[in-house]
């Protein structure tokens, strides 16, 4: 069970989180988690390419040390980068200081200010170390989450929903993962063709 839109609730529990950003320019804010990957993150960047769009990519740090190519076509192509823990942990399941390690370790290949936990899963505790041991971090969440990698999403309802709920200054959530690799391909070309249309651009977020 996920939300689309995030409940304007929780972002009143936790304002120390960005969950948008500002509205006032028809700028919507596409973020992708869990790369890089080999196909599904170059994909990505050539439909970003194609509508002269910067984005932003929350990417794992067991992947960058994998695909470390595909992490330096992200870079070089002008797009914000933003950590998302080495191993993709989840904080409500992980003790603190093992979650700070492994953001740590993360930290050392992504060096950015900018950082999602994976899941959306964070503890208050974990907020704290991670801002005490990166003065400057911003801990990014969203306004929209895709529903891409739901296996039993089909992709015309997945394009829907995002279509549906995106406003100036959404964060949308997309991931440049296997799994979610069917619907990516499907929707993201859509939407923005259907949000360039709509007289939107395309921003990444500012460390």
């Amino acid at each position: 069970m996920y939300l689309v839109k995030t409940p304007r609730l929780l972002k009143w529990l936790y304002p120390n989180l960005i969950w948008d950003a500002e509205p006032g320019a028809r700028c919507i804010y596409l973020t992708f988690d869990d790369g890089p990957i080999p196909i599904v993150t170059p994909f990505v960047l050539n439909i970003l390419k194609q509508y002269h769009a910067k984005a932003t990519f929350f990417c794992i740090g067991d992947n960058i040390d994998k695909h470390s190519d595909v992490f330096d076509e992200v870079k070089n192509a002008g797009h914000a980068i933003g950590n998302h823990t080495h191993n993709h942990l989840k904080g409500w399941d992980t003790g603190n200081e093992t979650y700070l390690d492994n953001f740590l370790q993360a930290d050392k290949l992504v060096g950015s200010s900018l950082f999602r936990p994976p899941y959306g899963r964070i503890k208050r505790e974990q907020i704290k170390l991670l801002k005490q041991a990166r003065p400057g971090l911003k801990i990014i969440m969203w306004d929209v989450l895709s529903g891409d990698f739901d296996v039993n999403l089909k992709p015309e309802a997945c394009l829907e929903k995002v279509i549906k709920h995106a406003e100036a200054g959404s964060i949308i959530v997309f991931h440049d993962s296997l799994k979610a690799f069917d619907r990516l391909q499907y929707v993201l070309p859509r939407a923005m063709e259907y949000w360039s249309k709509q007289g939107y651009t395309f921003c990444p977020l500012s460390p």
